[in-house]
């Protein structure tokens, strides 16, 4: 952490209201305490305030206990909770942050009677997650001091907080709460008040490509599951997620995203995903929702059956990371690359990356019958599986044996039905495409892009350090064909990603 990270941050003198003691707000108070703040906990209901501050203490003293901080500390961060009745108790407060609930009068109405009590040097802020900056701080006497703080839950474990300026924020105040989060160990990222201001808006391709690819029948919710984490390297797959987020709550931001942005196809809702809801089957916390939770096994991922091929019969051919690791594992030596990008060859089995063509499309503009895709890995040296499709063209034989050259390296290997792009490529493709348009339109920078989907959603690579990774130029030609495929604006290609393609570049130069 840089000293210009935390310049100017609140001095630990400065004392921390919070409105709002569900988990949110005692998360919060949690981390502005163990900072060294005096902490004020504000709710409507006293005994929520009570039952708070007890449940922070008990944390301090397990983290005590498993000598993450001492004794004293604990004790000394304990005693820097205190409880407020009355909003006129935080009157001295240098920043007033609001956890309540999700409700823009509710929140405008709570401001505008903070004003009345705080100084006008006391910074505003609100953890929302999704409505306007610029909308709450409209009515204010001060909108300039009113900023969003968005943390993420457990807001104790969870590194990333989003720092929200409205048109009317205050550049330098919102650096102050960029400054104060660093010192408090969170890591900041800036961003102007957009819908789903950085993480909500760039993770919705990871839930809608996932449903998408469901929708056309390309896996089971399992298979598509354990594609993602065991190839792409994502902790959870987007089934089990959208499964523990809830279904009434992820469906509800992306309707609020896409109605937030005039109905854009690129944040189309799922039917699949209405149907869930309107079943009342929301996931965990109903016992159902892509998966049963009462109990009952837990579904498996398709696996293709074993077999086998004299692997002196397979040719390797440029420098692909699939290429060095089936060299690797198999002690194959490569040949020089091709024009055409053929990976792998065994007998009349050509093995290609996929490019956003169904693996169909590809033998048909080839003129090669027997084609096998492969899907993107975020490492094919540890990948654990990799996903394949086949040409409806391609004979038996020939799957098999890329099947089989793929099993003897060591690869679980999943057969997803023929659509474009797979699963791990065209759900990073869009990411990456999502990612790169809001830096374009300036919604926060390059680099806080990565780290907030990286902090915020736990993904395994930025989206841009990973269009990086693949190549932008790559990633523009998944999205074309994905666009040519579909005849949709959803796959359009980020103006930014079309000028670093037409100039040769990436990402990061």
């Amino acid at each position: 952490m840089n000293m210009r990270q935390i310049a100017n941050p609140l001095p630990a003198t400065a004392r921390i209201a919070v409105i709002g003691s569900g988990t949110m707000g005692a998360g919060i108070a949690q981390v502005a305490a163990a900072a060294g703040h005096t902490v004020q906990l504000f709710d409507n209901r006293p005994a929520a305030v009570d039952k708070a501050i007890s449940d922070i203490a008990g944390m301090f003293a397990k983290l005590a206990a498993k000598g993450k901080m001492t004794a004293e500390a604990a004790a000394d961060a304990s005693a820097r909770l205190q409880p407020a009745t009355r909003l006129e108790e935080l009157a001295g407060a240098a920043l007033v942050v609001e956890a309540i609930v999700e409700n823009l009068e509710l929140k405008r109405t709570l401001f505008s009677q903070l004003e009345e009590i705080v100084g006008d040097d006391c910074i505003l802020a609100s953890n929302t997650s999704s409505i306007s900056i610029t909308s709450i701080g409209a009515t204010l006497r001060l909108p300039q001091r009113l900023a969003g703080m968005h943390f993420f839950n457990p807001v104790p474990l969870m590194a990333l907080v989003e720092i929200i300026s409205g048109l009317a924020t205050d550049a330098t105040l919102a650096q102050r709460l960029a400054d104060t989060a660093s010192a408090w160990g969170k890591n900041p990222v800036r961003t102007r008040s957009t819908p789903g201001f950085i993480v909500n808006r760039v993770a919705r391709p990871y839930y809608a490509e996932a449903l998408r690819l469901l929708n056309e029948q390309a896996a089971t919710p399992a298979t598509i599951d354990a594609v993602m984490r065991e190839s792409g390297g994502f902790r959870m797959g987007p089934f089990e997620l959208m499964d523990l987020i809830g279904h009434d709550v992820n469906f509800a931001v992306t309707q609020s995203v896409f109605q937030a942005y005039f109905t854009d196809p690129r944040f189309t809702p799922s039917l699949i995903q209405q149907e869930l809801v309107n079943a009342g089957f929301l996931g965990r916390k109903s016992g159902r929702g892509f998966y049963r939770y009462d109990g009952s096994d837990m579904p498996d991922a398709d696996v293709e059956a074993s077999a086998t091929v004299a692997l002196d019969a397979a040719q390797l051919f440029g420098q692909h990371g699939l290429v060095q690791a089936l060299a690797e594992r198999s002690g194959l030596a490569p040949q020089a690359a091709r024009d055409d990008g053929l990976l792998a060859r065994v007998g009349a089995a050509h093995l290609y990356l996929t490019d956003g063509r169904s693996a169909t499309r590809r033998a048909q503009d080839m003129g090669v019958r027997d084609i096998v895709l492969v899907d993107l890995a975020l490492d094919y040296g540890s990948a654990r599986r990799l996903a394949v499709a086949r040409a409806d063209q391609c004979s038996d034989a020939a799957f098999g044996a890329i099947v089989a050259l793929l099993q003897q390296a060591g690869y679980v290997v999943t057969r997803l039905d023929d659509i474009p792009g797979l699963a791990v490529m065209r759900t990073v493709a869009m990411l990456a495409n999502e990612a790169a348009d809001t830096v374009h339109q300036g919604v926060c920078s390059l680099a806080d892009v990565d780290m907030a989907m990286q902090k915020g959603v736990n993904y395994p690579r930025g989206p841009l350090a990973w269009a990086d990774a693949i190549g932008v130029a790559c990633v523009a030609q998944v999205l074309s064909h994905l666009s040519t495929t579909y005849g949709e604006d959803r796959y359009r290609v980020s103006p930014l990603i079309q000028r670093l393609t037409a100039s040769g570049r990436n990402f990061h130069g």
